[in-house]
């Protein structure tokens, strides 16, 4: 079984899942491709989505209330990636991207090693089903543009701006 819940943010109602080997699942309720990537992680872990608690969702809740309220920057959370080998080393590399940062699609794909798998970063980018946490609202066009968030972009914005805000505090040590 999959735990799942649904949390309130400044953002909407996200949804949220975990199994006791990590979170799955933490998005927008109103994302367009929510229903699909719900599927495809139910389907690749051969469990269903069953409204229960579960302390993984109960932390989750605790580290999001944190983070919208500028007093976390990172999350010490157990993840369970559920994608494609690419799919998943690529949002291992959206981990690494510090807070209040922001880099580009051509700037990840050299760090993945090909610098013309931007379509294809891009695009995993896009199937990220663990929002904020798995930070892919940090990934920007090359010339600075705001392209593409499963969220939307106003969210994507929202977050940026979030987290630009608070990363002078972050920098001194001041958060989590």
């Amino acid at each position: 079984m999959i735990a799942y819940t649904t949390l309130d943010s400044p953002l909407g109602i996200m949804r949220a899942g975990a199994t006791d080997n990590g979170i799955c699942l933490f998005d927008f309720d109103n994302r367009k491709n929510i229903d699909g990537i719900m599927r495809r992680i139910s389907q690749n872990l051969q469990e269903d989505f069953e409204a229960a608690p579960h302390a993984l969702l109960s932390s989750l809740q605790i580290q999001a209330e944190e983070y919208f309220a500028g007093m976390r920057m990172t999350f010490d959370l157990p993840l369970l990636l559920v994608g494609t080998d690419f799919q998943c080393r690529v949002w291992q590399a959206l981990q690494q991207i510090p807070y209040g940062i922001t880099r580009s699609y051509l700037q990840q794909s050299r760090l993945l090693g090909n610098e013309k798998a931007i379509r294809a970063v891009a695009s995993a980018n896009g199937e990220n089903g663990i929002a904020i946490v798995v930070p892919c609202h940090r990934v920007i066009g090359s010339g600075g543009s705001l392209t593409g968030y499963g969220g939307g972009l106003h969210r994507k914005q929202w977050l940026l701006a979030h987290e630009r805000q608070f990363s002078g505090a972050v920098q001194q040590g001041q958060l989590f």
